[in-house]
């Protein structure tokens, strides 16, 4: 048994280190903290996280601590005769003065990321328009004169060996896609987020990026990704039966790549695809797939 736990483990290790080297970012098991940041407003989130530890570990222990000391000190037992005392002036100014100044500490650098993430210094580069629907993704580019639209569907596991993503690791279950959102590494994405049906909500943890899709509305929101690779999210709101099969993939990409891809992607979006993979894996099996899909059409 102990040596089935050590094998799994090893495993276990192997498809994460796999899975960084091949620049794909998703949960994985047993994971309590963020995703690694893809992006600096992220980056700036997950510091904050942690700027907050440093309150609420101490606070915490000093609670705990305070009810055990009065549950002992003060048991009925070791104190029979309670004590009277009704007002104390050095308590009364710590525990008002106290909070204050903690509450001051995690205001003021959380009012300067909302800020960043509500008025961005950036203009957008790309518009991209996400539509939910009940289960699946609908977006539109709609920066240039004509306008690029695709659907993304959870990737079934009999169509992995035809798309080229039978690489588990990179594209796992649950979460990879048939058609990924591509973007341009290092530009500014503006995302207009609305809803078909009922309410679904677009995000990408690696991003820092939650916003909801509501029906009749129009939300917004950006992303600006610093690195290559590809990014997993999924549907956060809960929208019918199938709200755990509705997952979303953003592939960051070089500017020649990302220019290459659209030009493509306007007349046929798999092939576009898998021309993208097999530039950016250098994988041959990748592109003998793109090459049947050319030759079948």
């Amino acid at each position: 048994m102990l040596k089935k736990q050590i094998l799994a483990g090893l495993a276990f290790v192997a498809a994460a280190l796999s899975v960084t080297a091949a620049g794909a970012d998703q949960p994985v098991p047993w994971q309590t903290r963020f995703q690694a940041p893809g992006s600096d407003m992220m980056a700036q989130i997950t510091w904050f996280e942690a700027y907050t530890l440093w309150f609420i570990i101490p606070i915490t222990l000093l609670v705990l601590g305070l009810l055990v000391w009065v549950m002992i000190r003060f048991r009925e037992s070791a104190n029979p005769v309670p004590s009277r005392t009704s007002h104390n002036s050095l308590i009364e100014v710590i525990w008002t003065v106290g909070p204050v100044v903690i509450l001051l500490a995690i205001a003021l650098p959380s009012f300067q990321i909302l800020t960043e993430q509500l008025a961005p210094a950036e203009e957008p580069e790309i518009t991209l328009k996400a539509t939910g629907y009940q289960w699946y993704w609908g977006f539109e580019y709609q920066d240039g004169d004509e306008p690029l639209s695709f659907e993304a569907v959870l990737l079934k596991d009999g169509d992995r060996a035809g798309l080229g993503k039978e690489d588990k690791a990179v594209y796992p279950r649950l979460l990879a896609v048939d058609n990924e959102i591509v973007v341009p590494v290092d530009t500014m994405v503006r995302v207009l987020v609305t809803a078909a049906d009922v309410i679904h909500a677009f995000a990408v943890p690696s991003f820092g990026v939650k916003v909801d899709a509501i029906p009749g509305r129009m939300n917004e929101t950006w992303f600006k990704a610093q690195k290559e690779g590809l990014y997993y999210g999924q549907c956060s709101e809960l929208c019918g039966k199938d709200h755990a099969f509705m997952p979303l993939a953003v592939r960051v990409v070089s500017r020649d790549q990302y220019d290459a891809w659209k030009s493509a992607a306007k007349t046929d979006i798999s092939g576009a695809n898998r021309a993208l993979m097999a530039a950016i894996y250098g994988d041959r099996k990748v592109a003998n797939a793109a090459l049947a899909a050319t030759a079948a059409n």
